[in-house]
């Protein structure tokens, strides 16, 4: 999904010189632990921006001076990345049963860290939240062993994947739910190729917000045939619930940036897997979008702003020409600014020059 989160260290270096080689090196591997809870939707741990005796942020109203407000402004950007516990969205494994990709997913609680001191008793996929990657090439032949661990029954749809009727993953409509201590096979053949995700559609609107999603890539068969090239390539999966509003699981300063070198090309796919719109805003450069849920454009365009709705995939494409650290935020302000400083769906993109 990404790669391993620039330093704290590197991220401060950036604000007092120009070039980012000596910040790249510093990029540091986060954990992937997490301790099991029962869920409910709620914090278990808050936060403040001013550091509390949790370390976390509080992004609550209140009134002080000039003074008071530029330093809780700054003491949040100086976090960023903070470093968190648990990390999402990384690539799933898989074995081979012949010709078959097999992808093992287990349905269970934890703890997620969405920001430093602040832990909400989540569902997942794995264990983390987004859920992992699973990516394969369009043809493919998949099979997800999907058990279920959790204390209510479940489903798994593919959304943007086109299955067989039976598995579409809608409980009572194409399949039976997945009770507490069951598992259910899902087998289809991969197609078409884009950007998609998986997630719960069974109390939907409770497991979903709660941490059920997860990428799914098809690949083309024949990348040759694309006429977009890229260097890099991330995904940032946008959700509100009861982690807050979030970039893959993560509420800024816990987000991880996104970087690049002068000159180079990066794709971005963004998955909406949230109730509420995030028009995503960049600053500096333009966005080109060349795929709407999952399926190429015949006429690419550019903007700065790009609205996405909730079940929705875009992806786009950044060619990155002016070095530093810019801004990528969600343009609803009350989803990434208060008083307190920087939140929620907020990250930056740095370019090395």
């Amino acid at each position: 999904m990404s790669e391993n989160p620039l330093s704290r260290r590197g991220f401060l270096g950036m604000l007092g010189v120009s070039s980012l080689g000596a910040l790249l090196a510093a990029c540091r591997p986060a954990t992937s632990s997490q301790n099991t809870g029962q869920f409910t939707a709620q914090k278990v741990e808050s936060a403040s921006t001013t550091t509390n005796d949790s370390g976390g942020m509080d992004h609550q109203n209140q009134s002080g001076g000039a003074d008071d407000m530029d330093a809780m402004h700054e003491r949040g950007l100086k976090m960023f990345p903070a470093k968190t516990e648990g990390l999402g969205g990384q690539p799933l494994a898989f074995k081979l049963d012949g010709d078959v990709k097999v992808f093992e997913i287990t349905c269970k609680e934890v703890n997620w860290e969405v920001e430093p001191g602040k832990r909400v008793k989540s569902m997942t996929y794995n264990g983390t939240v987004p859920g992992p990657e699973i990516r394969v090439t369009e043809g493919d032949k998949v099979r997800l062993i999907v058990k279920n661990d959790l204390p209510q029954s479940t489903g798994v749809h593919c959304h943007g994947i086109h299955t067989p009727n039976n598995m579409d993953g809608v409980p009572y409509l194409t399949q039976p739910p997945i009770k507490p201590g069951q598992t259910f096979i899902y087998e289809f053949v991969a197609k078409p190729s884009g950007t998609h995700m998986y997630h719960s559609h069974h109390n939907a609107a409770e497991q979903v917000a709660a941490g059920l999603l997860g990428p799914f890539i098809v690949e083309p068969k024949d990348k040759t045939k694309s006429k977009w090239q890229w260097d890099k390539e991330y995904t940032i999966i946008l959700n509100d619930g009861p982690h807050g509003f979030t970039l893959n699981g993560k509420s800024f300063p816990a987000t991880s940036p996104l970087t690049a070198k002068k000159g180079q090309k990066i794709l971005v796919r963004f998955v909406h897997e949230g109730s509420q719109m995030h028009p995503m805003h960049l600053h500096g450069m333009p966005m080109r979008v060349i795929a709407h849920d999952g399926y190429p454009l015949q006429y690419d365009f550019q903007l700065d702003t790009l609205d996405i709705s909730p079940g929705q995939r875009k992806d786009v494409l950044i060619e990155c020409e002016e070095p530093g650290a810019w801004a990528f935020h969600c343009h609803v302000l009350g989803h990434a600014e208060s008083p307190k400083g920087m939140f929620g769906m907020v990250t930056a993109l740095i370019i090395e020059a």
